[in-house]
């Protein structure tokens, strides 16, 4: 968007020139020297306006930029959020499992140490043994 001190800046510059070159022409230092200094503030006019909209653009840029990196770092956000609960639900899930299955897993542990047992009475008194004592000498110490 242009800005009208551009435009009207330029309007004045381009009066300057003509009245500035009439003045010349007709040999009137005076229109000639209000001519130059209508040209001249013609010129800041512009170069003001160039500078407003030099600024509104970087403006508009910044704020541009700034709206994007919003956008980017909320959709990081929203991946972020959803690899979590991906995988809150997938340990949800391992644990529910887990919990479902004790039962097995007792009965399975169950089964195997009284196979072994049945198999084996003796071996599984001594090492039954040696546990407790085991025990006994962590709980009471050696005197």
């Amino acid at each position: 968007m242009v800005d009208t001190d551009r435009i009207v800046g330029g309007a004045k510059e381009l009066g300057g020139k003509i009245q500035g070159a009439a003045g010349d022409f007709v040999g009137s230092n005076r229109d000639s020297a209000e001519g130059r200094l209508r040209e001249a503030q013609g010129r800041a006019q512009d170069a003001y306006g160039q500078a407003k909209d030099t600024v509104r653009n970087v403006a508009d840029e910044a704020g541009d930029r700034a709206q994007d990196a919003y956008g980017q770092a909320k959709d990081a956000y929203g991946q972020a959020r959803s690899k979590i609960r991906d995988v809150a639900d997938n340990v949800t899930d391992y644990a529910a499992d887990a919990y479902d299955r004790r039962g097995d897993y007792l009965r399975d542990g169950r089964e195997a140490v009284s196979s072994r047992v049945e198999e084996n009475p003796l071996v599984a008194l001594l090492i039954a043994g040696a546990v407790g004592y085991g025990l006994a000498l962590l709980l009471h110490g050696r005197r």
